[in-house]
């Protein structure tokens, strides 16, 4: 269903107003105070459009594709419960169809572009200045990806973007959707669990999971439940914490993918500087910062996954309606075996009592 409200004059001023009077009085960020007005962070910024805020045309791919220009940036993406931040250099990018690549010796993602539905150049004054970023949403105007430009960035090439890219139409206000109902999935005594065990164990590459679970019709934690305990087991919720600061001790390079619909990003490396903040478990590293919300933890996994490089091994932690916040890998590259220290790391994981995960 479309939701075209707020797009008339009366009520986007009235918006704007409401807007920056709760981001001002309770000091939130834009995400924060949209949702404390009820409404999306991208109608929320849309009511902005013809002030500070551009409306970019939605060639996704060719506009996205440019982002090389802009020299050294920080590409955020997240999901409702984590915030993965990565300074850094768009380099080798490419898309085959609706699908994005983007591989570099720091900013690593995967597009997907089918669910990108809006996008907006942002001007905003802030007590450091001008912070110039390019803002981009799905159909319910949640954000898909930002990247934000640094002192050191290339701000003629944006400010060069933004008038190539800029639509006609500049009228601020933004029509969303409300999310489709998931498709229906099986219940666990339709599925043939041990077709399904041959089919787990059968694979050749990580990336054959995905049309695993789409072949039994299977959720991904249902699948993680379903499987042989040698493949899928539960741990603590917060297993996240301990695992971020055994590999800051050994230095051990990692791999954290935080996502949504729209975008997967990628950190590579070593992670040092692990520190709580209330519910929050952070990475506030140099040029590499995660912030995610333990309490929206709802079930952590240990997956372990065949490939021809051997087995793969995975911390994967889940919301409660079964999402995937984040996952983590020890870091390597297609061809290599998994690292020992990682396998290491997360044999120090206990599995949790059969039932608990439940």
């Amino acid at each position: 269903m479309l939701n075209s409200a707020r797009h008339d004059v009366a009520a986007l001023t009235q918006l704007r107003h409401d807007f920056q009077t709760v981001k001002a009085a309770q000091k939130l960020r834009n995400r924060e105070a949209a949702h404390a007005l009820g409404i999306s962070e991208g109608e929320a910024l849309a009511a902005f459009v013809g002030e500070h805020v551009v409306r970019l045309e939605p060639n996704f791919v060719e506009l996205y594709e440019q982002m090389p220009l802009l020299g050294a940036v920080m590409a955020l993406t997240r999901n409702e419960a984590a915030v993965h931040e990565k300074d850094g250099v768009f380099e080798d990018m490419s898309h085959d169809g609706t699908v994005g690549l983007v591989l570099g010796s720091a900013i690593d993602l995967r597009v997907f572009y089918h669910a990108w539905a809006s996008g907006f150049a942002v001007r905003e004054t802030t007590a450091q200045g001008v912070q110039k970023s390019l803002q981009f949403f799905d159909r319910q105007g949640h954000a898909v990806h930002k990247i934000f430009l640094r002192e050191h960035s290339n701000h003629e090439a944006f400010d060069a973007f933004v008038e190539r890219w800029q639509m006609r139409d500049q009228a601020p206000g933004l029509a969303t959707e409300e999310a489709s109902a998931p498709p229906a999935l099986n219940l666990d005594g339709d599925i043939d669990v041990a077709a399904f065990h041959g089919a787990w164990d059968a694979m050749t590459d990580t990336h054959q999971f995905f049309g695993m679970l789409r072949k039994f019709g299977l959720a991904r934690t249902q699948a993680l439940r379903l499987a042989e305990r040698r493949y899928a087991y539960p741990v603590a919720n917060d297993a996240l914490q301990g695992l971020l600061e055994r590999a800051a001790q050994t230095t051990l390079p990692i791999m954290v993918f935080v996502g949504n619909r729209g975008m997967i990003q990628i950190h590579t490396g070593p992670v040092s500087n692990i520190r709580m903040m209330g519910p929050w478990v952070n990475v506030l590293d140099p040029g590499f910062n995660l912030h995610l919300r333990g309490d929206l933890i709802a079930s952590a996994w240990v997956v372990r996954k065949p490939t021809s490089d051997g087995i793969v091994t995975s911390l994967e932690l889940f919301d409660a309606n079964g999402e995937n916040i984040a996952m983590l890998f020890g870091a390597r590259k297609p061809g290599q075996p998994e690292l020992a220290g990682w396998r290491e790391l997360i044999d120090g994981i206990a599995p949790l009592e059969a039932g608990a995960a439940a």
